[in-house]
């Protein structure tokens, strides 16, 4: 049996993901809802739409912080 993979995606990419995936649309899958982070991320969401921002923009600042804080981390 292979090893479970873990994907992050937008509700709206969850089909195109599984595509690419290999996954066929009659092949079972289990998604996971974080539901205490929903209202958080829609906050989040409004505020980057009215910001101008889109979600590359969005995954280009997240990446760039982890960059700054790698380093920081013990190990």
């Amino acid at each position: 049996m292979a090893a479970a993979t873990v994907i992050e995606v937008a509700a709206g990419d969850v089909s195109e993901v599984l595509k690419r995936q290999g996954i066929d649309a009659d092949e079972r899958v289990t998604v996971t809802i974080e539901p205490e982070l929903i209202p958080g991320r829609r906050e989040s969401r409004a505020r980057v739409i009215v910001a101008g921002l889109t979600d590359d923009d969005i995954d280009r600042l997240i990446k760039q912080a982890q960059r700054e804080v790698e380093p920081l981390l013990p190990g």
